[in-house]
């Protein structure tokens, strides 16, 4: 397959136990467009009407819908409606990368000045809220960092190795649980395993940064697609001096492709939340969120 179009339904409702008199959301859920990506229907229905609406794009280059509420309300609804094309890409050979520390050199200081696609790239080689920068990271990474070993290589073993030595469990951390945490009991979800990939190749001077988005889920065989049943996906990209940024998905072990949707990309989860903000009132609130990822036909050729 050259390409796969999917039509993506992202719900969120809150209901408020008191009345929020005011709140401002920040929402990134519209797909950025990239060379692998293209996103040819967004609609995005906000009920109650905001007072203000701005869709802009945030410091990442990803495009971020700005909503002001000034009426009481007791509910907030928003609902994301996509169509988007995902384009196949090129085979990579994993060994034609540099050694990783090479890699890591190349991004550290030298006293000269910074080319802009390793300037980009050298934000994403810090710590961030949910990414700390720690030995014990870059001890568990060590045996799949030898010396010498190339970049590509290197990080597809430390994919392996998350896959294989921690188990998805939905009820074993929160938002904010520390990594140190998830690493000591070796359980968590994808945002989790994200985060500790992330922390694992910036503790070595690289750079990588969080992507959010969507995943294809397969239904067990003879059973329907149930409508609302899918959910955000996180994964990480690494930046290679010679391929560029390359994705990888800890939580299932392989590098992302046909059934991967991009939606945005940052330092950790707390730059790309789909929905987040200030609220003035509202009392006690869980949202509901339900995602469905529908794979459809091409649009027919003019």
């Amino acid at each position: 397959m050259s390409s796969a179009h999917y039509q993506i339904l992202h719900d969120t409702h809150y209901r408020y136990s008191a009345p929020v008199s005011l709140a401002q959301q920040l929402a990134h859920l519209w797909p950025r467009d990239c060379a692998w990506q293209r996103c040819h229907q967004r609609l995005l229905q906000v009920s109650p009407q905001p007072c203000q609406r701005r869709d802009t794009l945030d410091v990442f280059g990803n495009p971020l819908t700005r909503l002001l509420f000034e009426r009481p309300h007791r509910e907030l609804t928003v609902a994301a409606r996509l169509r988007v094309e995902v384009l196949a890409q090129p085979n990579l050979n994993l060994r034609d990368s540099p050694p990783w520390e090479r890699a890591s050199a190349a991004l550290g200081y030298s006293g000269q000045a910074l080319g802009p696609e390793l300037l980009e790239a050298a934000r994403f080689r810090f710590e961030s809220p949910y990414v700390r920068l720690k030995h014990a990271f870059s001890d568990y990474a060590a045996d799949c960092f030898p010396a010498g070993r190339p970049l590509l290589l290197a990080a597809a073993a430390l994919m392996q190795k998350i896959f294989e030595e921690f188990s998805f469990d939905a009820a074993a951390t929160q938002v904010a649980t520390p990594l140190l945490q998830v690493l000591a009991e070796r359980r968590g979800v994808c945002q989790d395993f994200a985060h500790l990939m992330l922390a694992c190749l910036r503790s070595r001077g690289l750079a990588a940064r969080y992507v959010s988005g969507y995943l294809l889920t397969q239904p067990p065989p003879g059973q329907p697609r149930l409508i609302g049943a899918d959910a955000s996906h996180a994964w990480i990209s690494l930046y290679c001096p010679r391929q560029g940024w390359v994705d990888f998905d800890p939580t299932n072990n392989v590098l992302p492709a046909l059934e991967h949707i991009t939606l945005a990309w940052g330092r950790d989860f707390a730059d790309v939340s789909p929905l987040r903000g200030v609220i003035l009132g509202g009392g006690r609130h869980d949202p509901e969120v339900q995602v469905t990822v529908l794979p459809v036909a091409a649009p027919a050729a003019d």
